[in-house]
């Protein structure tokens, strides 16, 4: 029995209404970012102000402007968005556009606290780096029409990687800090280890796509999970190694730590073994022991977490001063919060860069900094769904690596700076002042709004 023929009028009908459904998917996806993004622009406009009123008792409108053109640098990417990723993930911009304003608030705070203004206050310099950074981020948007072409730059990607992780050790370029992980040229100084994360991200990316199979399905069974082979130990022992190289060579315990932990948690997603990540936690610790015996940097840090309130450590140089007063900040926040412009953030040494959590927790509460973690979770939730819905192994990788990267960056800050762990000398996705760090994360986003956009332009089934 054949079935009655279908007329051209309701054939092309049927045409017209899917070709009108798969237009209104992307365009209420450009829409809720819309929203969200004037949202976050009222809370970083308000912040500013609040910080003014509370600081100065008056509101002074220079400052504003800059934030103004900030704001429309986010609109410029949102636009952008509608016309060459229209199926990209609408959360991505205006949490990274919220946290980033958050942090020039915060800065600028400590700026009128510390009586700086003009190019030599952080704030300005911030708001300077974070419109570079968007800017950049607008390129990577619109050059990189396909993600993985990157994977053609597996091995070129990690020899950068690397590259920027030794220029600090070059000598003429390494600047004078706590650590060997910047360089300065000319008035500029730069910590080239945050671009280096992203290189070696997309060089694990595709390492992993390649040698997943094997990595896989091939081991011993031994207490009811799969142990790979000694010769599969191969690439995670390298690593370590050079994780470990790093915390020597250059005393950056939180660079190490941060880059061993992304390559464990990417070689987990790309095999599925337990294992790994048993292995790749063990010889984090064992590492971590040993540097605490052998090196008197590390040791430091250790005595500075396990007795932080001692007298002698507070009061020694490089002690936990720091620490304690960053503690004390929360604690004066409260519940509540002092409220912005009307705290002592101040007082703390690098309020502005290393304990800027600290900083926005005292004067925005415990609640504030819930919400400020609450952003960070949604963003890296994001990311990492991004990715477990890609198709290829690349993008899936690159997007749950790259996430990772964020989300392990903020527990290691706030659980150093709250004395969870010992404290490392990382950044603050986003909040911290410094160019470098703003720029990665920038591009960060742009390379996810990429590959979330190819994910949900698969092919579908159409509803209806």
């Amino acid at each position: 029995m054949t079935a009655a023929p279908q007329s051209p009028e309701l054939s092309t009908d049927t045409a017209v209404v899917r070709a009108l459904r798969r237009i209104r998917v992307p365009q209420t996806q450009r829409n809720r970012e819309l929203a969200l993004l004037l949202f976050a622009i009222v809370i970083n406009a308000a912040s500013v102000a609040l910080v003014q009123l509370g600081a100065l008792s008056t509101i002074q409108p220079e400052i504003l402007y800059f934030v103004g053109g900030l704001a429309l640098l986010a609109v410029a990417i949102h636009v952008l968005l509608r016309f060459v990723a229209r199926d990209a993930d609408p959360f991505l911009l205006p949490i990274a556009t919220l946290l980033t304003g958050l942090g020039v608030a915060m800065i600028y705070r400590i700026d009128i606290a510390l009586g700086q203004s003009g190019w030599g206050a952080p704030s300005t310099r911030q708001i300077v780096w974070t419109a570079i950074a968007m800017v950049l981020a607008i390129v990577v948007v619109v050059t990189l029409r396909n993600y993985r072409q990157l994977q053609r730059y597996t091995y070129v990607s990690g020899f950068v990687g690397v590259l920027l992780l030794l220029l600090p050790l070059v000598p003429g370029l390494g600047s004078d800090q706590n650590a060997d992980v910047w360089i300065s040229i000319g008035i500029f100084s730069f910590q080239p280890g945050e671009l280096a994360k992203i290189a070696l991200a997309i060089f694990f990316a595709g390492y992993l796509a390649r040698t997943r199979e094997s990595l896989a399905s091939v081991g011993t069974r031994f207490l009811g999970m799969t142990w790979p082979r000694a010769r599969d130990l191969g690439p995670i022992l390298v690593f370590w190694l050079l994780s470990v190289g790093i915390i020597v060579l250059q005393r950056d315990l939180g660079t190490g730590l941060l880059l061993f932990g992304m390559f464990v948690a990417m070689l987990y997603v790309a095999t599925g073994k337990t294992s790994w990540v048993l292995i790749g936690v063990g010889l984090a610790v064992a590492g971590a022991l040993i540097a605490s015996q052998v090196l008197t940097y590390v040791g430091w840090r250790f005595a500075n977490w396990l007795d932080a309130f001692n007298p002698d450590i507070i009061n020694r140089d490089g002690g936990s001063y720091q620490l304690v007063q960053g503690i004390f900040g929360l604690a004066q926040g409260g519940l509540l919060g002092t409220g912005l412009g009307r705290g002592r953030p101040d007082i703390t040494p690098l309020s502005q860069s290393d304990y800027i959590f600290p900083s926005l927790g005292e004067e925005l509460g415990l609640i504030g900094v819930f919400a400020i973690l609450c952003l960070y979770m949604v963003l890296v939730s994001r990311g990492i769904r991004v990715g477990v819905n890609g198709q290829d192994d690349f993008g899936k990788l690159l997007a749950v690596g790259l996430s990772f990267t964020i989300a392990l960056q903020v527990f290691i800050m706030v659980g150093g700076v709250t004395r969870l762990i010992p404290l490392t000398g990382l950044t603050t996705p986003f909040l911290t002042a410094g160019g470098s760090s703003l720029i990665a994360n920038w591009i960060i986003v742009a390379l996810l709004l990429r590959i979330s956009d190819a994910v949900r332009t698969r092919p579908r089934a159409v509803i209806g």
